[in-house]
């Protein structure tokens, strides 16, 4: 019986985090400084479409929408953590070298259109919808489909 009750007690809390999600938008003089100094140096201020804060259970996210079409996300230090340019290039600063200099030789004729890091792994899509996974230290793991 305290099993049962224990259990659903479990689920309880783990729906009511899943529940606990909301979306506010933001001025740019509310996200962090890291991701104002991302943006200031690669992009215009003027080009930011939509600033929002995504809360979703523990996790804080700030997206950031561009007029061109163009998506960036941080997390709650305003670390760079998914850029997605669409069809464009994906400024050459916001990719780490290693990366960068894995594509410029393996793949000389392409381009980074999309860039993402988690715990374990970096992701880059290529403009020729190619999809490579690097360790967190930026070496070459696999094709990703």
């Amino acid at each position: 019986m305290k099993k049962m009750f224990f259990l659903i007690m479990l689920m309880a809390f783990a729906f009511s985090l899943g529940a606990c999600t909301s979306e506010k938008p933001l001025s740019f003089d509310q996200i962090p400084q890291n991701a104002q100094n991302v943006i200031t140096k690669y992009f215009s201020k003027e080009d930011i479409l939509l600033i929002k804060l995504d809360k979703e259970g523990l996790m804080t996210e700030y997206e950031v929408k561009l007029k061109d079409g163009t998506e960036l996300s941080f997390d709650r230090k305003g670390n760079l953590t998914k850029i997605d340019c669409q069809l464009q290039k994906v400024p050459d600063g916001l990719v780490p070298e290693n990366v960068l200099a894995y594509v410029n030789s393996n793949h000389p004729d392409t381009f980074i259109t999309e860039w993402s890091k988690d715990d374990l792994r970096w992701k880059a899509e290529l403009n020729n919808s190619l999809k490579l996974v690097f360790n967190n230290g930026g070496e070459f793991i696999r094709y990703d489909d």
